[in-house]
């Protein structure tokens, strides 16, 4: 049974920074590929960042040079470093992982429940 167990959320001045991981089971990682998604309420759910199974990471544009996906296959995590965040950015982040690369897609099979990140302005 696959699980993926975000934390790291909390609350934020504009500026600053969090870290959100994603604790993984039930599949081999690293073989999958795993991507941040965010999801405003009454909003479509955004893709964030993604990595494959080669480790090669995308960026919505909105993010690029801010946030940097990582993650350590030995602890079955993956990173999200969020840094300047912004007001908007108020959103919950989710983990997914598929066996498909689905870059920034909301397609991936499996999905946690969430943490949320507050950015005050």
């Amino acid at each position: 049974q696959v699980q993926l167990v975000e934390s790291g959320g909390g609350s934020v001045q504009a500026g600053g920074s969090l870290r959100l991981s994603c604790v993984a089971s039930g599949f081999t990682y690293g073989r999958y590929c795993m991507g941040w998604l965010r999801q405003a309420p009454g909003k479509e759910r955004e893709g964030v960042a993604a990595i494959d199974s080669d480790g090669i990471t995308s960026y919505a544009d909105s993010v690029k040079g801010r946030f940097t996906i990582s993650q350590d296959n030995a602890k079955n995590t993956l990173y999200l470093q969020m840094n300047s965040l912004k007001h908007e950015e108020t959103d919950m982040y989710f983990c997914a992982a598929d066996s498909i690369y689905w870059w920034l897609l909301q397609t991936y099979k499996y999905w946690g429940q969430g943490t949320q990140v507050t950015v005050s302005s």
